[in-house]
């Protein structure tokens, strides 16, 4: 009987390992970061994001990294707003997750999200997108629910990086924008 449990355990664990061997060595290619500014009430933050845009980058993520610089996160693009849930199959690092709606408003962020969790993380709300940084870094970047996210996918980045210090509600100085 003890030799049976054995060989069903051989069984279920080796597929299992040879699965997430494959998937580790598996290379995504996410294209150069791109600039993405988050306006919180304390001022604008800007990160370096890559950019998750289809199936398999959605489903790779930050899975197997180790290190996830301050100022660098992933974001990723659903297509359209609905209800997401998120998991940390694979991923080292703990992370906080920003929900964003399609006009790239924070609808909820789950914060330190613990590293190899299979639990569901949703979105609370209907999401377009969302925005993995390292854990800890929302609160100590200050960012929070109803602050507005400036990328390309939401149609209102700001064309160029040095006008984000600008770009405060109620200013004059507002930056240029790209067309719609």
């Amino acid at each position: 009987m003890k030799n049976i449990i054995y060989v069903l355990f051989a069984l279920v664990l080796f597929p299992l390992s040879a699965i997430a061997g494959e998937e580790s060595e598996t290379v995504v290619d996410f294209g150069p970061s791109q600039a993405l500014v988050i306006e919180t009430q304390g001022g604008p933050v800007t990160l370096q994001v890559e950019f998750a845009d289809n199936d398999e980058e959605r489903a790779r993520g930050l899975m197997f990294r180790t290190v996830l610089a301050d100022e660098a996160g992933m974001l990723f693009d659903f297509e359209g707003p609905r209800q997401v849930n998120m998991w940390m199959k694979n991923t080292l690092i703990k992370l906080d997750m920003i929900f964003i709606d399609e006009h790239g408003r924070v609808i909820s962020i789950a914060r330190n999200a613990r590293p190899k969790s299979l639990r569901s993380i949703p979105s609370g709300g209907l999401a377009a997108a969302v925005l993995e940084i390292g854990g800890g870094r929302a609160r100590a970047l200050g960012i929070n629910r109803g602050d507005l996210v400036r990328h390309e996918m939401f149609g209102n980045a700001i064309v160029a990086q040095e006008d984000a210090a600008k770009d405060l509600p109620g200013t004059a100085n507002a930056p240029k924008r790209a067309p719609e």
